[in-house]
């Protein structure tokens, strides 16, 4: 009983400061500003990338905490969702898929992220993509019902834009133009304003939606989707203009692993776009180009999630708000011969995570920790003094936010399809099902202490950490 008062006692003092600050500027919990960015890597300036430019996002980490080794559970975008709102690992195979959400839903009750907010007096609204389908309709089009995820969200909606619908918008050419399946390419530069794609007009409704915000009598947690870089990468052309294609590297591992691997054929970038004969795996300039327009995409949604903190700093919102900036799961750029997410690998589950609390000790420190998605809804819930409910598998992350030196408290896991994989510090396992008559999984394992990380498999000279890291996997979805 002494320890556990002990601890008690040293993790309000960790936690007080969040607390006092959002008691100082209201009577009322801190609001909740989440916004969610759709395939970006970890690929932030303040992270030492050198892919695109961030401005904006580098000044808010500058006040922020930096999570540099974020990693999701699923790298795709519905099962990842599905993660974060549940704070839970994925434990069926319903929620692997992009139908995640969907399909198992009314399993959950109200232990989900907005629902558990809502119950405890928060207005919650979510506009843009942040489950899988943009407004949160799953019928035609992602324009009628059924609701993605129903009695969680006061209000779930797109702006009204030149697209003609929620599928539309979210694979968006310029102009309202949607995307033709197999008929389109995969990048577009377009010389016009920034209001010719859609992430213009998630940020101008964010903004019009945080005025209303201002006047709100209760707390509330307000989520923002952009669309951007998730393909096609297409920005207008200030944004290409902005990057010298010269100077944009190359992945230092982009052969095709021998197997085991997590190696697939890019099937969404290959089979949804039309590329006129051309293969980033034997045209450099082609790889070039998609690296280049991937970054220019990176810098137009950086933009306009800069509009959208300016307007809560004009509201006078940012002394009670917790601001997050998450996203989904990486993409890989040719890394592994892949061109797309949907593995294992390290760019395909890592993703860049900010979170920025009043009253933050040490803004701008980065932590180097090991989290994940599911640590979200028990952070917010504690720094937002609500209760959190039972079953949860995700960490509270208010020890590193108090103290960005505190170690990781357990690895990260991650699944797709058969496969299953656990990142530490210093290895990423990757475990595939058996042989054929045999009993023990076929495995990936890969020292992030040797450069260039992931080169090689070096399973058959590490057999006991092998043998320690298959008891850490998560566990297979039934």
């Amino acid at each position: 009983m002494k320890m556990k008062a002990v601890r008690f006692l040293s993790l309000l003092l960790m936690v007080a400061p969040f607390l006092q600050a959002g008691s100082a500027s209201s009577s009322r919990p801190p609001n909740v500003l989440f916004i969610a960015i759709d395939d970006l890597r970890n690929d932030l300036g303040v992270l030492g990338a050198t892919h695109a430019q961030t401005p904006r996002l580098d000044a808010l980490a500058a006040t922020s905490r930096i999570f540099s080794h974020h990693y999701v559970q699923v790298p795709t975008c519905g099962a990842s969702r599905a993660a974060l709102l549940r704070g839970r690992y994925p434990t069926e195979r319903a929620h692997l898929g992009n139908a995640a959400i969907a399909d198992t839903h009314r399993t959950w009750g109200d232990a989900n992220l907005p629902a558990w907010f809502q119950r405890h007096g928060y207005r919650t609204l979510a506009m843009g993509k942040i489950t899988h389908h943009p407004g949160g309709l799953t019928g035609p089009d992602w324009n009628t019902g059924p609701e993605e995820l129903p009695d969680s969200w006061e209000r779930s909606w797109i702006p009204a834009s030149p697209w003609p619908h929620a599928e539309g918008i979210m694979h968006g050419y310029a102009n309202g133009k949607p995307r033709e399946r197999g008929q389109d390419p995969p990048l577009e530069a377009f010389d016009g304003p920034d209001s010719a794609y859609p992430d213009a007009w998630v940020a101008d409704e964010a903004v019009s939606t945080l005025k209303t915000l201002a006047d709100s009598p209760a707390p509330w947690f307000f989520a923002v989707g952009f669309f951007k870089p998730h393909l096609p990468f297409a920005a207008p052309k200030r944004y290409f203009d902005l990057h010298d294609p010269t100077l944009i590297p190359a992945p230092d591992v982009t052969r095709r692993p021998e197997s085991p691997s997590s190696w697939h054929p890019s099937g969404e970038f290959r089979n949804t776009y039309r590329h006129d004969g051309r293969d980033p795996e034997d045209d450099a300039d082609y790889a070039n180009a998609l690296r280049h327009a991937y970054a220019a995409s990176v810098s137009y949604v950086d933009a306009q999630v800069g509009r959208v903190l300016d307007a809560l700093r004009q509201l006078k919102l940012e002394e009670n708000t917790i601001i997050v900036v998450w996203s989904d799961h990486g993409f890989l750029l040719g890394e592994h011969a892949i061109w797309g997410k949907h593995c294992l690998y390290e760019n395909a589950l890592r993703s860049p995570l900010l979170i920025r609390t009043p009253g933050l000790p040490e803004p701008g420190r980065t932590s180097s920790a090991i989290v994940e998605s599911i640590d979200l809804f028990p952070t917010l819930t504690e720094l937002c003094q609500l209760p959190n409910p039972g079953g949860l598998d995700g960490q509270s992350l208010a020890i590193q936010l108090s103290d960005p030196s505190v170690p990781s408290s357990k690895p990260a896991r991650g699944l797709w399809g058969e496969q299953r994989t656990v990142r530490t510090e210093r290895w990423r396992l990757i475990a595939h099902p058996a042989p054929a008559g045999e009993t023990t999984p076929a495995v990936e394992l890969y020292d992030f202490e040797t450069v260039p990380a992931e080169a090689h498999n070096v399973a058959a000279a590490h057999p006991a950490v092998v043998a320690r890291l298959l008891q850490s996997l998560p566990p297979e979805p039934q």
